[in-house]
């Protein structure tokens, strides 16, 4: 038998890992957009990947319209109006659909991608077909910036943002602009007129 004196004595205090927290976005990038200077640099390193049409034409579209990488990855050729020169924006995240006219350049870019990929329901596939992953259109993103050399950490939301800073910068109200990005919550439009640069244009004369 024990001792009767010996007793265990079950310790007060638990053994806790304290996992390390994430640093903010704004600590990590000094801004979360890219300019249209930036853009286009980045569309012209991504034409020399291999699929380089591919890779800058969904750029282009991620930028002009305001998509999400979810949205982006997940964009088909029905949503492409060839007829009409329109782009049918389906928005994730609870986010407002609308439709959204396609420029010269956006037409003939998605035109020849079609004639080229356009076998089946989805706009950007890799080389098997298969629709682009968010992880694949992060890594293009990255790899491009990186032969641009934005000196960025870029990453695919940043053409969302580039878009409302492009268009708060020239002169569209809040209003249409939360129409056009599908925010369900006008507080999430207002970050890009509150920093547009010609806010203050006028605050001095001479």
């Amino acid at each position: 038998m024990g001792n009767p004196r010996i007793r265990l004595v079950t310790p007060a205090t638990e053994k806790r890992t304290v996992m390390p927290k994430r640093a903010k976005n704004s600590d990590l990038r000094s801004r979360e957009y890219l300019t249209e200077h930036e853009i286009d640099a980045l569309m012209a390193a991504a034409r020399q990947n291999r699929h380089g049409h591919r890779d800058a034409t969904m750029i282009l579209i991620g930028f002009r319209h305001g998509l999400r990488a979810s949205e982006a990855v997940d964009l088909r050729w029905d949503q492409v109006d060839f007829d009409r020169a329109v782009l049918h924006v389906r928005r994730a995240k609870g986010g407002t659909p609308s439709v959204h006219p396609l420029s010269g350049v956006e037409m003939r870019g998605l035109r020849r991608l079609e004639r080229e990929h356009g076998h089946g329901p989805f706009v950007f596939v890799s080389e098997r077909g298969a629709p682009f992953t968010t992880a694949g259109f992060a890594r293009m993103i990255e790899r491009a910036a990186k032969s641009a050399r934005l000196g960025l950490k870029v990453h695919p939301h940043m053409l969302r943002h580039a878009c409302g800073f492009a268009l708060a910068n020239a002169g569209h109200d809040t209003r249409a602009l939360q129409a056009y990005l599908g925010h369900s919550n006008i507080q999430h439009t207002v970050r890009y007129t509150e920093l547009a640069s010609d806010r203050f244009k006028d605050f001095w004369n001479g």
